[in-house]
């Protein structure tokens, strides 16, 4: 019989991957070669109270840990990697994201990290980073097809931009892989094909997003990045700074977003839907979930209005 794949059934049955990033602005990313286990920050081979510690005060803060590692270059089991470590820590506002990197020598540096800094999007104090990293899951033990698709395009994008590319632990919809998140902008891009990523890669450093491989934005909610996308479609316009949100209203189901692009606001309005029937959306679930899915209800000019609140953290770089 064959085994099930989470990715092949979410296929099967047409499933939208537009929508489902997952809504995290703060994100600290720890180099650690491997292992990882099914949960890995968890099973990381890292002292057991720098683990708990870190795992307490990015949760207090709001802060997503994720473990990353260079493709391929993956220390044997036996073996536990306490060298010099990169970190990144970055901040997904919509509309000024922004990302720092430093070098550790010990693991226990990290606990001195003001996450609650990060959390509140206020720089941690590392170095500011002028280049995007794109993070490519590849977390096989978490689940099957994050491996059996992401490291192919892991490969392919770290031929293409090696300085930029990392393997990146469970971000998320395993359903989507080859999953790809790009920081700082928060962007998750989901079914990306080995053959698809260096041009991806290639078009966001010029400034420009993928909409067929867009999953969302993950410092809007789920519906907002819906919204987002369904806009930039019919505006043609895949400008990555090129719409803001402006005010957002959910009344029920219903959610209406007022989005700016080219100095004209935009209302739209995006319902909610969940089917009846019930899935299993990851290789490993024991139990069928609703899958929720939004459909754009209706996309009028709006009348403006003052920015939908957004803390950035700092100020916009000059130029």
């Amino acid at each position: 019989m064959p085994r099930f794949r989470c990715t092949a059934a979410s296929l099967a049955r047409d499933e939208p991957a537009l929508g489902s990033a997952s809504t995290v602005r703060a994100f600290l990313l720890v180099e650690n070669a491997g292992p990882w286990g099914v949960d890995a920050l968890q099973d990381a081979r890292l002292p057991e109270q720098l683990k708990s510690g870190l795992r307490e005060s990015a949760a207090r803060a709001g802060v997503r840990v994720l473990l990353i590692r260079r493709h391929l270059r993956h220390p044997p089991p036996s073996r536990a990697s306490y060298g010099p470590s990169r970190v990144f820590a970055a901040y997904a506002d919509a509309r000024n994201p922004w990302l720092e990197t430093t070098t550790i020598a010990e693991p226990e540096v990290l606990l001195d990290l003001d996450l609650a800094a990060l959390g509140r999007g206020d720089s941690p104090g590392l170095t500011p980073a002028t280049e995007p990293v794109f993070c490519v899951c590849t977390h096989g033990r978490h689940d099957a097809c994050c491996a059996e698709l992401g490291r192919p395009t892991a490969a392919a994008l770290t031929a293409s931009h090696p300085e930029h590319t990392w393997e990146v632990s469970h971000i998320g919809g395993d359903r989507f892989a080859a999953n790809l998140l790009v920081l700082p902008d928060g962007l998750y891009y989901g079914r990306v094909p080995a053959a698809a990523a260096p041009a991806l890669a290639a078009r966001h450093l010029e400034g420009h997003l993928d909409l067929d491989l867009l999953r969302g934005r993950s410092g809007f909610p789920f519906a907002v990045q819906f919204a987002e996308v369904a806009l930039r479609r019919q505006l043609g316009n895949t400008r990555t700074d090129a719409v803001r949100l402006m005010s957002l209203v959910q009344s029920g189901d219903d959610w209406t977003a007022v989005l700016e692009a080219g100095g004209t606001s935009y209302d739209v309005l995006v319902r909610r839907e969940t089917e009846e029937e019930r899935h299993l959306l990851t290789c490993r679930a024991s139990r069928a979930n609703p899958v929720p899915r939004y459909r754009v209800v209706g996309i009028s000019r709006g009348s403006g209005g003052e920015p939908a609140s957004a803390r950035s953290g700092r100020p916009s770089p000059p130029g």
